[in-house]
């Protein structure tokens, strides 16, 4: 099984390091998320993206009539999708300012990205199947500059982690007493807000949607049950999130399974297993 996937390393090597890097990345900002447990801000954006690759095909199709060619391309693809994602993100994070919960703005945006996405393309069968393609999940096809863009988005996301991840897990976590210590709230959950649209849109643009929200929520949500702060799960989820990915590549080539949903099942069997080692934990100390 491991010599034959080792074999395939020349032919999928991008595929390969791309959704490995997504499962470093992805679960650091999904602690902030679960933190907040606002869990579905992850699906929501996600959609979201899905309506900016949307979007960005049928203005394609439209212009390409007129003779603009230009706009027929991954870039601007891909740049649609952060976009959308980014506004997504922007305003579930702003909802409750408005007077409105988080979970009503964040239901909006999830209903409204899907539907209007499939409504973009329902009269465009390749808009259509791109769309499946990108919610049925697949990391085949990623190139060198993906993988160059998402490990230079890890890198800056590490670093400040590392350097500010005191001041970022008290936002989440507390954001009247980072207040009243002079940390600039609205300032970093901005940029929260921003950085979670940029990284889920991209994503979503190689990984698809189910590989995408799974790393983002899943490892986080294992690691909450292990870890008594949320420091701790800044680098706990991570690492589980690796190991359960390079793990599920491995079995999903050798059994011909698509590796976004082998890579979200086997994340859901950790969580499983997360869950039942703190019921056991939890019936030993009641013991």
């Amino acid at each position: 099984m491991i010599h034959d996937f080792v074999a395939s390393w020349s032919l999928f090597r991008d595929s390969y390091l791309a959704g490995w890097l997504l499962a470093l990345l992805l679960p650091m900002l999904g602690v902030l998320v679960v933190a907040r447990d606002q869990i579905f801000v992850g699906a929501a954006v996600s959609q979201a993206s899905l309506l900016g690759i949307a979007s960005a095909l049928r203005a394609a199709a439209w212009l390409s009539l007129a003779g603009v060619t230009w706009l027929d391309g991954d870039l601007v693809v891909s740049v649609s999708a952060g976009a959308f994602a980014i506004l997504a993100a922007l305003a579930t994070a702003g909802g409750a300012g408005r007077g409105d919960s988080h979970e009503s703005i964040t239901g909006f945006v999830f209903l409204v990205s899907s539907s209007a996405a499939v409504l973009l393309m329902a009269h465009s069968p390749h808009g259509m199947e791109e769309i499946n393609r990108l919610l049925s999940s697949t990391l085949i096809g990623a190139t060198p500059v993906d993988v160059g863009v998402f490990a230079l988005l890890l890198t800056l996301t590490a670093v400040t982690l590392a350097l500010r991840g005191a001041e970022l897990v008290l936002v989440v976590m507390d954001h009247e007493m980072a207040e009243a210590v002079g940390v600039r709230v609205d300032l970093w959950n901005g940029v929260l807000a921003v950085w979670l649209g940029l990284v889920v849109g991209l994503s979503n643009r190689v990984a698809g949607a189910i590989f995408t929200f799974g790393c983002l929520v899943l490892p986080a949500l294992a690691a909450r049950s292990f870890c008594r702060e949320v420091r701790a799960m800044l680098w706990v989820a991570p690492v589980a999130s690796l190991a359960t990915a390079g793990v599920a590549f491995v079995v999903a080539h050798d059994l011909d399974f698509p590796p976004g949903q082998t890579t979200a099942f086997a994340q859901c069997m950790l969580l499983v297993a997360a869950w039942a080692a703190r019921f056991v934990r939890a019936r030993r100390g009641g013991a």
